[in-house]
């Protein structure tokens, strides 16, 4: 990712340019991330590849490929509703994988629990067809981004 990609997506007249930013971030293409925005809601998309199984008996979803699902969804709102020159940091997170997670497209939507001047709370849930039945559920910390 090269900075002035990175600095053009978060720097964008109309706001952060989502799906630039996730352009923007091998990790996320590797996966195949995606972003869906209406309005202020935010909802990702990890659509299933056969890449992101860990477990062939199952099978099953890796729990890293969940695990980074998840926090990439907790920075994408958290750069889009806080804003900001640069992404914000992470300072703690804790994931609970709830269920197993089959090999279908997976969702998930952050809310901001708290919008500090320094730290920013964040709360995910991931499901894939029940939004009822989350497969995994993410609480962090975020390092609010600044001019500085």
């Amino acid at each position: 990712m090269t900075d002035a990609t990175l600095a053009a997506a978060l720097r964008n007249k109309d706001g952060v340019d989502l799906a630039a930013l996730l352009d923007a971030i091998p990790y996320c293409r590797f996966l195949g991330v995606r972003v869906d925005c209406k309005g202020s809601e935010i909802t990702t998309i990890l659509p299933f590849s056969q890449h992101l199984i860990g477990n062939p008996v199952l099978p099953a979803l890796h729990g890293g490929a969940i695990g980074a699902f998840l926090e990439t969804t907790a920075i994408l709102q958290v750069a889009f509703e806080a804003g900001g020159p640069s992404l914000p940091k992470p300072v703690n997170i804790a994931i609970e994988y709830l269920r197993s997670g089959r090999p279908v497209d997976t969702y998930a939507r952050a809310h901001i629990t708290k919008l500090g001047r320094r730290v920013i709370n964040v709360h995910v849930d991931a499901w894939q067809d029940d939004h009822d039945k989350p497969i995994a559920s993410l609480r962090g910390h975020f390092l609010a981004a600044s001019d500085q």
